[in-house]
């Protein structure tokens, strides 16, 4: 993490013109790929040994 703050800093502080720029609070939360996430879990419980069934929530 201290070395990331550094990266930050150091562009901050080497192009007088940039400024900061907040993605906002659900920047993150509104970028999730859901198909991707299901994926992964679904991957993750076969790899311990559950057979996987999806059906929509209501």
């Amino acid at each position: 993490m201290a070395r990331s703050l550094l990266v930050i800093i150091w562009h901050l502080l080497a192009d007088p013109t940039t400024r900061f720029h907040d993605l906002g609070a659900d920047h993150y939360t509104t970028r999730i790929d859901t198909d991707r996430k299901t994926r992964n879990h679904i991957r993750q419980l076969q790899a311990l040994g559950f057979t996987v069934t999806l059906t929509p929530a209501l």
